[in-house]
């Protein structure tokens, strides 16, 4: 449970980051790309626990 809702700031935080490098203009478009890039892992990490919190019901 601690670890999901590290992710999630984490996941909160380089939203806030990309926001403010492309509103800024000058951003590196490199840079942008990798937080996208490691926003999307993460997303991906707190879906899978989130699974896994979650019993599967066969109805």
């Amino acid at each position: 449970m601690r670890r999901l809702e590290h992710l999630r700031i984490e996941h909160r935080d380089l939203d806030s980051a990309i926001g403010a490098l492309a509103a800024a203009g000058g951003g590196d478009q490199m840079q942008i790309a990798r937080l996208k890039k490691r926003k999307l892992r993460l997303r991906d990490e707190i879906a899978m626990l989130e699974d896994a919190l979650v019993p599967d019901i066969i109805a």
